[in-house]
């Protein structure tokens, strides 16, 4: 499947922004999973820093603005072919070493809520007990945007029984960690076949399975990631994969808003992302 995105991303201040100093993860990779064709970067007055691969091996632009500015824009667009896999993205590699994935943020550490949740996961393989988790999570926990925040921990979420993708997946790699497996946390793209406007960009979590290495797992959906998604950065948890992150100097409050266009044989879909 070949799809093109374009991904803009608007900041309104309440007041003008002086400086700021923004880390951009929104360049995907090209793995087993997709192939990227074209890409392209812009952010209307800012300052290219510097460009690199981090820890995790996320493509990452940092870049500064100066000056007095009523609105920052940054557009991501470009093409991505798609493959099926099954959800499988391949063995392990990068900076990090696997045990990393084993250890707990504050977003993903898991209490008394998470060991109740696994005490009901069975299967006779570490794979099974993922795909298991995997429903367990979308049974217990409804999709429901605006019951959560970025600052949402799993523990939260599942007290709350709903939240939106990214709850889902920390819980998944919650779970997953308590189980001794290592989970991580991944932000992309999908292409909704049947909706044209969505309330956030997707995220959804990856499982690494003795034999076949990083799997995805979608609980929000309820499937393996196929050829409609695109990764475009993993971390331990949403802070290390987060689109945007940065700081900036001299304005109270800001108004967010970001649309993502999805194309596939001509035809466009919208997104917007929490």
């Amino acid at each position: 499947m070949r799809l093109k995105i374009s991904h803009l991303t608007e900041y309104r201040y309440d007041e003008p922004a002086q400086f700021s100093l923004q880390r951009l993860r929104l360049t995907p990779p090209t793995n087993a999973t997709q192939k990227v064709l074209g890409w392209a970067l812009k952010v209307e007055g800012a300052t290219p820093e510097v460009e690199y691969d981090d820890q995790y091996g996320n493509h990452v632009n940092l870049v500064s603005l100066e000056g007095e500015q009523d609105v920052t824009r940054i557009l991501a667009e470009g093409e991505v072919e798609t493959g099926d896999n099954n959800g499988v993205t391949g063995p392990h590699t990068g900076f990090c070493p696997l045990w990393l994935f084993l250890r707990d943020t504050p977003l993903t550490k898991g209490g008394k809520l998470v060991k109740e949740l696994i005490k009901g996961v069975g299967g006779d393989n570490e794979l099974a007990r993922m795909h298991a988790l995997m429903a367990a999570i979308h049974e217990t926990v409804d999709y429901r945007p605006g019951t959560s925040n970025t600052e949402t921990t799993a523990e939260q979420a599942l007290e709350r029984k709903s939240g939106v993708c990214q709850d889902h997946a920390h819980i998944f790699i919650a779970a997953a960690r308590a189980l001794q497996v290592p989970a991580r946390y991944i932000s992309g793209y999908l292409m909704m076949e049947e909706k044209i406007e969505q309330a956030a960009t997707h995220a959804w979590a990856e499982a690494h399975i003795p034999g076949l290495g990083w799997v995805g797992f979608d609980p929000a959906n309820e499937i393996c990631p196929d050829a409609r998604y695109i990764r475009v950065a993993s971390g331990l948890c949403y802070r290390d994969a987060a689109p945007i992150s940065g700081m900036r100097i001299g304005t109270p409050g800001e108004t967010l808003s970001v649309t993502v266009k999805v194309e596939d044989g001509g035809q466009m879909q919208s997104q917007s992302q929490s």
